[in-house]
């Protein structure tokens, strides 16, 4: 049987519908697939420390992503940072100065990455980064408004972790929910995408389950597993 590789995101996809609780049904399957010799690897849009906390607690690889893709975490005190936060702040106070109702969201300190309440129009700032030649990015998870340095994604993020751990693209399958998971869909060849994401999300999957956030990854793990051994 060939190792796989699971690239998960957190909120919307390793949670109960709703609240942001871990779905621990979720949290149990995964943990088995690592019993089972598979990596799991957490790649989300909160601080790679949480995702790495979740890891260790949790029983997964002790390496996450965060940040979306702007930061990896894989020790107390080891991370690399792939995004400029001075960037980020620099686009905040021009966004503030144009666009209306913006508001930072209060979250785990971020090493790379600005996270605003979703409170506005995302288009009209993304519009305000571009005419005034910003080297940013901004994506919404459902979560939060991101602001990223630009090239920073979940993709560029998780790239970094198949080279350290000498993952190749066929064994990488990945789960998410939101627009950000997207290019992590494309990071690998296999990707599923959970019952609550939108139409778009579940277009550039791989296949989607039915059921919502956790309960669509243990339904997903349940329909695919089998087939590890093909």
């Amino acid at each position: 049987m060939r190792r796989k590789t699971f690239a998960v995101d957190i909120d919307g996809t390793l949670t109960e519908n709703g609240g942001g609780r871990i779905h621990l049904g979720a949290l149990n399957a995964l943990r088995y697939m690592r019993k089972l010799g598979h990596n799991v690897i957490l790649v989300s849009g909160r601080s790679s420390i949480e995702g790495y906390l979740l890891s260790v607690y949790g029983g997964l690889n002790t390496i996450a992503v965060g940040e979306n893709g702007g930061c990896i975490t894989h020790g107390a005190n080891e991370h690399i940072l792939l995004g400029n936060k001075d960037q980020c702040v620099d686009a905040l106070q021009l966004i503030r100065s144009r666009v209306s109702g913006v508001v930072e969201k209060p979250v785990f300190p971020r090493m790379t990455e600005v996270v605003l309440e979703r409170t506005f129009d995302i288009n009209d700032a993304k519009k305000v980064v571009v005419d005034h030649g910003m080297d940013v990015v901004l994506s919404d998870s459902q979560y939060a408004i991101h602001i990223n340095s630009a090239g920073i994604n979940k993709a560029t993020g998780f790239q970094q972790v198949m080279k350290r751990l000498d993952i190749s693209f066929e064994d990488v399958i990945s789960i998410g929910d939101s627009d950000t998971d997207i290019p992590l869909f494309r990071a690998g060849k296999f990707s599923i995408a959970v019952g609550n994401a939108s139409d778009a999300v579940k277009a550039a999957a791989t296949i989607s389950v039915q059921s919502h956030a956790g309960d669509g990854v243990v339904e997903a793990l349940n329909k695919i597993a089998p087939t590890f051994s093909e």
